[in-house]
């Protein structure tokens, strides 16, 4: 069974540092794209970042905040979140697409065909 898990959100004060997780199983994720998604309430779902088999994207909101790495051979994606404003607090999700994808595919929610269930980020004094 295909599962994608989220895990490192919590409770920062604006400046902090966080690193999220995504762990996969029932399938490996070689150098399929992973994307981070964010939802705050009231809000739609947005695109953070992407990883793919040959490129790394930041939406303009998170450039030079964010990085994302992977590490295959522990099947997790990694979200660094440094410098964090209260405006980053919603639900990261992350997500996967079914093949190999040299570029990142975009931050559509049919892009991506495998999501967690979501981490809750809240960055406030």
């Amino acid at each position: 069974q295909v599962q994608l898990v989220e895990s490192g959100g919590g409770l920062v004060q604006p400046g902090g540092s966080l690193r999220l997780s995504c762990a996969a199983s029932g399938f490996t994720f070689n150098w399929r794209a992973i994307g981070w998604f964010r939802q705050a309430p009231g809000k739609e779902r947005e695109g953070v970042s992407c990883i793919s088999a040959g490129r790394t994207d930041y939406a303009d909101s998170v450039k030079g905040r964010f990085t994302i790495s992977r590490d295959n051979a522990k099947n997790t994606v990694y979200l660094q979140m440094d410098s964090l404003k209260p405006e980053d607090t919603a639900v990261y999700y992350c997500a996967a697409t079914k093949g190999t994808a040299y570029y990142c595919p975009g931050y559509g929610r049919t892009a991506y065909d495998y999501w967690g269930q979501g981490t809750q980020v809240t960055v406030s004094s």
